[in-house]
């Protein structure tokens, strides 16, 4: 054997589908399985997400309530990008839900769509997994100063 040989080549394992057709297995392969654990789809996902212009922010209101709880402690890792990101996992697909907040202004329906495409192509070409769903849930709407803690805009004295 010389130093010259290359590493083996990773090919799809073949496998008949349950309608008789030969399709390839992109996580099998004749060298062995390859898995993908569920946090790292949540991850991939969540970035992709918070990638699209018009998403506020992401999870669920007592979620992100807790999540900026956890941002403030000192020496925190920062924000959690799987915040607002379910997902299942089987051997060769995922379905993916995402809970989102939205600013002001934005194409629910154009923003929604947006998300499904980059969410599906990220973790697809990441992972190798056939994304069979990727719902996305607006659970509130963003509005310019919905976070200010001043109360100097206060009407009554």
């Amino acid at each position: 054997m010389t130093q010259t040989d290359s590493a083996p080549s990773v090919k799809p394992a073949t496998r008949m589908s349950d309608n008789g057709v030969a399709t390839t297995d992109r996580l099998a392969t004749d060298d062995g399985k390859i898995s993908v654990a569920q946090s790292v789809v949540q991850k991939i996902a969540g970035v992709a997400c918070r990638e699209i212009s018009g998403v506020h922010a992401m999870g669920v209101a007592t979620s992100r309530a807790f999540g900026a709880v956890r941002d403030r402690i000192p020496g925190s890792s920062g924000p959690n990008v799987s915040q607002g990101v379910g997902v299942e996992v089987g051997e060769t697909q995922a379905a993916i839900d995402l809970d989102i907040v939205v600013e002001y202004g934005v194409s629910i329906a154009d923003l929604g769509r947006s998300i499904q495409r980059n969410v599906k192509q990220a973790v697809e070409q990441m992972t190798g997994l056939e994304v069979v769903e990727v719902n996305v849930n607006v659970d509130d709407v963003y509005l310019a100063g919905d976070d200010q803690d001043d109360d100097s805009s206060s009407r009554v004295s």
